[in-house]
């Protein structure tokens, strides 16, 4: 590729792994005045860092850095990551929801805290070495990957899409990203296979760490003992999903309470009857602390006659639901909230309650209110799902959406990201699951 003719200055992310070290030097050698920057981030233990920002990662991307010839700089976000990341990581525990820290971590440190701080220093970029890719979308022009100057002239749409090696894709972390942010981001090694980036790397002699990055990088030790030392936990029982839900409703108390979900098809229900504690054979023993299990969890539920799957954890009366049935871990439908579209504006959406009074009712700036159909994904190691969207009549607020999938989906996780691509690969938005 042609050096370009104006430098443009790029930030880069370094962590001192292969990846962000072979986005810095694809930058070097495309013409970029580039700078490297290392992040140290908060860790539960000084005499067991970080495992991202290890004394050993911050020499590894210093001596990188150093083989670019290249000037590197050490960011110290300490008190940042942990209220953005470390204490959302504990509320979210503490309310019985599964945190997705990796995103959060994306949208407040890197492409928030970094990002902001990188523009002010006077780049133009901020680049990381995410398994992402970037086009523009011209008008009138045909969209071409962003590896060039943008021109002034024409309004410019920025689109995110998977990367092309797709066991390696990260577009999943990257769905709160925004137009105003996008214009100013590289994905530099989104175009290449990990095996590629070893053979540059190699080829090129970078002084890279061989460990990879970490998902709980701040854990000193493991999740649990993690979660033991900073929060209270309070024992409670352990019921069986499938009792509770499948007994008749004269069986019930005239107590119980009304649980209010969505079923199969997608619509709401009018609830599942349960009082916890109220029914003969329902209790199969007590739990440490609801903030140890996840939704799909097999281990270390302490009940006989198993296996037993998490089925749902009740904050309200700190009940652990769990079903021997592994049926009951399937469901077609989930409701996402605090939601973002990569475009700016949402898309048309028919509501999921309606008559055929309200079809073709004029939706947001006009338009005419249409289900979209999408592919959607509940977790990063998952496939993503034939999916149709759907505001919500019943919610509280407008910005909540139905995911309607068309296969059931093992284990869907309240606090956990859902995100929604097109059947092209290209990243449209997402959101938390409630």
């Amino acid at each position: 590729m042609a050096e370009i003719k104006t430098k443009k200055r790029v930030i880069v992310a370094m962590s001192g792994g292969v990846d962000s070290s072979v986005a810095a030097a694809l930058l070097k050698k495309q013409g970029y005045e580039v700078a490297g920057v290392f992040m140290r981030f908060w860790s539960e233990n000084k005499n067991a860092p970080n495992l991202c920002c290890s004394e050993g990662a911050q020499k590894a991307a210093r001596a990188v850095a150093a083989k670019l010839k290249i000037p590197f700089y050490i960011f110290n976000f300490e008190k940042e990551f942990k209220k953005e990341v470390v204490d959302y990581f504990l509320r979210e525990q503490k309310a019985a929801r599964t945190p997705n820290p990796c995103v959060v971590c994306n949208k407040k440190i890197k492409f928030g805290l970094l990002f902001e701080k990188a523009l002010a220093l006077g780049a133009d970029f901020l680049a990381t070495g995410h398994y992402a890719r970037l086009r523009r979308e011209i008008p009138n022009y045909k969209s071409q990957i962003l590896n060039k100057i943008q021109s002034p002239k024409y309004k410019i749409t920025y689109r995110l899409f998977k990367g092309k090696d797709n066991p390696k894709d990260q577009s999943y972390f990257l769905y709160n990203l925004t137009q105003a942010r996008l214009q100013h981001i590289l994905f530099p090694i989104g175009d290449h296979l990990k095996e590629e980036i070893y053979q540059m790397a190699k080829k090129w002699r970078l002084p890279y760490r061989k460990d990879e990055s970490f998902d709980l990088c701040f854990v000193a030790n493991d999740a649990e003992s993690f979660i033991k030392k900073y929060l209270k936990l309070r024992p409670g029982k352990i019921m069986n999903y499938s009792y509770c839900h499948s007994r008749p409703e004269s069986a019930i108390p005239a107590k119980a309470g009304i649980q209010f979900g969505v079923n199969s098809s997608g619509n709401p229900d009018s609830g599942s009857r349960v009082k916890p504690g109220m029914t003969q054979g329902a209790i199969l023993g007590e739990h440490p602390g609801l903030p140890l299990y996840t939704i799909g969890q097999r281990k270390s539920i302490s009940v006989p006659r198993g296996p037993w799957w998490v089925i749902k954890k009740d904050e309200k009366n700190n009940i652990l639901y769990v079903s021997n049935n592994e049926k009951d871990l399937y469901s077609k439908s989930l409701l996402a909230h605090k939601i973002n579209w990569l475009a700016g504006v949402a898309p048309r959406l028919r509501p999921a309650l309606h008559d055929s009074a309200s079809e073709g009712k004029q939706g947001y700036g006009g338009q005419a209110k249409l289900p979209l159909n999408i592919c959607a994904k509940i977790r990063y190691k998952s496939e993503a799902s034939a999916a149709t969207l759907r505001p919500l009549d019943f919610a509280r607020g407008k910005n909540y959406l139905q995911v309607i999938f068309k296969k059931p989906q093992r284990a869907i996780t309240p606090g956990q990201s859902v995100v929604f691509y097109k059947k092209n690969g290209e990243v449209i938005g997402g959101g938390e699951i409630k």
